[in-house]
């Protein structure tokens, strides 16, 4: 990591929808080694999006993080959430909350909050990153599982307490772009389902299909995820506990 990570202030963000709209989830993990200190933070909400998610996570990082005056380095895979508030936000704003297009901006109350939180703390005292979902930043897989199980409807238990026993490893590790396997990227994000796991009261089953899975799932508190090879449907079964 090239940031200067034993005098800042580190924040990762994701939100999640199962949906857009549907149940959704925010989560985000604040680290500060000069206090040896890990904080997570998450929620839910009905009937909401992605894109607000995500914003509601960064919302909510920055208005827990406001007494602490250190420098921010804040991690997103959202590209939406990291445009907005580097370049669209400040024409936004200008512009009375509307697009080019004179059209309303999409969740203009976060928006504006965020606005306020950024100008009150100081736009040179935080550094914004988007990284690339999925591809092993501990940082961003933990607050990607949050965020998702949140929306799942799972019980999520939250983290505060020292970095030292913090159970993620290597959650300041955020390799630079060069040194993100390209491989890595497709296999985690994108392609052709090779099958669907779910987790229903504790049994897990394989589908063939979304269908068989989504109908398995509806309604009930549920864990499911697409496995995109032979080798990730076997990872996603060590993560829930299970052996191949």
């Amino acid at each position: 990591m090239n940031t200067d990570t034993e005098n800042s202030l580190t924040i990762f963000t994701d939100g999640s929808s199962l949906g857009n709209p549907g149940n959704g989830g925010w989560g985000a993990v604040l680290v500060y080694p000069r206090l040896e200190e890990v904080v997570e933070l998450g929620g839910t909400k009905l009937t909401t999006t992605n894109n607000e998610m995500e914003l509601t996570a960064i919302v909510s990082a920055l208005s827990y993080a406001i007494y602490n005056d250190a420098h921010l380095h804040i991690y997103s895979d959202s590209q939406y959430a990291i445009n907005g508030v580097t370049e669209w936000m400040y024409g936004w704003k200008k512009n009375g909350w509307k697009t080019t297009s004179k059209e309303d901006v999409k969740n203009q109350e976060l928006w504006k909050t965020l606005y306020d939180l950024v100008e009150e703390r100081g736009r040179e005292r935080i550094s914004w990153h988007h990284v690339r979902g999925h591809v092993g930043i501990p940082g961003n897989e933990r607050v990607d599982d949050i965020a998702r199980e949140l929306a799942e409807g799972t019980h999520v238990s939250l983290y505060r307490g020292t970095l030292s026993d913090y159970p993620v490893p290597d959650i300041l590790n955020v390799p630079n772009e060069e040194d993100i396997d390209t491989s890595t990227k497709k296999n985690k994000s994108t392609g052709k389902a090779y099958s669907y796991l779910s987790l229903v009261d504790g049994v897990l089953e394989h589908h063939a299909t979304w269908e068989s899975c989504e109908q398995r799932v509806t309604g009930k508190k549920a864990k499911f995820k697409k496995a995109l090879s032979k080798e990730h449907e076997k990872e996603i079964m060590r993560e829930w506990g299970f052996s191949e």
